[in-house]
């Protein structure tokens, strides 16, 4: 079952045979552990998966910190002066770690020619919310600080949801020291914890990862009785008004479809350019399977495309 292409903002992608037949490969491997990666337990299979993601040229790595949030940084050879984007990595605000993620976010460094923070955010239940967006907003207070006057912000599924409250927050907050993002894009973010989207229902069978009660046990340790309907934990909660460009993709096979469609409608309504990307056919996380799915590599030249008109278009 397909979106209803009937909006401007949203643009559909077909499959293609070659997708489709890795697509299929790939699940047979991960659908038989399907909702079985629950707790900290899974933080170590997880960093495994993202680690076997194929490692882009020309990209170095190294760590460092922003102010006091440790992080890897991801460097193309030839990095544009004055730019920097701000990657949060996904994970269900309980796994993840920005040395997993930065082969990744590498790829979207070399793609834009800019280099790229990935923040070792604190993980739930250890460290509930607020904490993993008040590391987001230090990283990105301390790049302001440092005199980068140009800064995009990445993220993809909980990361995604984090770069959209940042977003908000770098746009509309004194704390950002006068830089205002550029933009956004983000992949299959997570912008709703009441967990109410259609497609929890109607992708349930579709989803080859995830299923409803895991995610509400994830989203339990990280809110630690936060309202889920808060703005800086939901972003489809807040007030979108005078954001800058964000750009959504999302695969059509993943319970979070609803979370990526519904923001970019009402990101439309408060006026903002925004536009979604849904390609059919794909899981969550699809981006990590580049060099085996076409649709990878696509997303990856609409996101450097983008962010090279932002930044060209922001001055200073």
């Amino acid at each position: 079952m397909n979106i209803a292409i009937s909006d401007s903002w949203v643009e559909n992608h077909p499959v293609t045979q070659q997708d489709k037949a890795a697509m299929a490969a790939m699940r047979a491997i991960v659908e038989p552990n399907k909702g079985r990666m629950q707790g900290t337990a899974a933080r170590a299979a997880f960093d495994g998966i993202m680690s076997r993601v194929k490692a882009p040229s020309g990209v170095t790595f190294h760590e460092d910190k922003l102010g006091e949030v440790s992080g890897w940084w991801c460097r193309p050879a030839n990095i544009q002066p004055g730019k920097a984007i701000v990657h949060l990595h996904g994970g269900w605000f309980n796994w993840g770690s920005a040395q997993a993620f930065r082969h990744l976010v590498g790829h979207i460094a070399a793609q834009t020619q800019v280099e790229a923070f990935i923040p070792e955010y604190r993980l739930a239940p250890e460290h509930p919310f607020p904490a993993a967006i008040e590391d987001a907003q230090s990283c990105y207070r301390e790049l302001a600080n440092r005199g980068t006057p140009l800064i995009a912000l990445t993220g993809d599924s909980a990361g995604g949801g984090l770069a959209l409250s940042l977003l908000a927050m770098a746009t509309k907050s004194v704390f950002s020291n006068g830089v205002i993002p550029v933009g956004a894009v983000v992949l299959s973010p997570v912008t709703d914890l009441t967990l109410s989207g259609q497609s929890w229902q109607s992708r349930a069978a579709a989803d080859p990862y995830f299923i409803q009660s895991q995610a509400a046990g994830l989203v339990k340790a990280y809110l630690a009785g936060t309202n889920p309907n808060n703005p800086l934990a939901s972003p489809l909660y807040g007030n979108l008004a005078g954001l800058p460009p964000i750009r959504i993709h999302v695969g059509d096979d993943e319970v979070l479809l609803d979370d990526s469609r519904r923001y970019v409608e009402q990101a439309i309504e408060a006026g903002v350019d925004a536009k979604l990307d849904v390609w059919e056919g794909m899981s969550h996380g699809f981006l990590g399977g580049i060099g085996n799915f076409n649709a990878s590599a696509q997303v990856l030249e609409a996101i450097g495309e983008f962010l090279a008109e932002k930044f060209a278009q922001s001055k200073p």
